[in-house]
């Protein structure tokens, strides 16, 4: 298994460990519910989507009878998904807390970041699992 594939996994049950306690946090704490959209983006694309990047990275090539055709993309990807979700959600929270300009667009900044790592798992799934065409 490469090491990004388990770092994905790895990564992807700490970001449920976190979710579920900002859960439970805010369940105790009506006051915290602002915080619903960091919760649910824990889960979405902590837990869920870095457990698929992983689990896709390590089995569908296998399935394709093929290896990764860029495994460099999908250790980038690592980076880019963690510190997009990372920081669009640290972002978000400071500007639950102090309104602003700047931090809303941070979020957005590292939102972007984390689209992009969407996109570099598209591709390179695609371009690992498509048959080549020939001309």
């Amino acid at each position: 298994m490469n090491r990004f594939v388990k770092n994905f996994i790895i990564v992807s049950i700490v970001y449920l460990g976190i979710s579920s306690l900002l859960g439970v946090c805010m369940l105790w704490n009506q006051s915290l519910i602002s915080l619903k959209f960091v919760h649910s983006h824990l889960n979405m694309l902590g837990w869920v989507s870095m457990m698929i990047y992983g689990v896709g990275y390590h089995i569908l090539p296998r399935f394709a009878g093929k290896p990764l055709k860029y495994p460099k993309m999908g250790e980038f990807q690592f980076w880019a998904a963690n510190i997009g979700l990372v920081g669009m959600l640290a972002f978000y929270t400071l500007d639950a807390v102090g309104h602003s300009r700047a931090f809303t667009n941070m979020t957005v900044l590292f939102g972007a970041v984390e689209v992009l790592s969407i996109g570099l798992f598209f591709y390179n799934m695609l371009a690992t699992l498509l048959p080549k065409t020939t001309v």
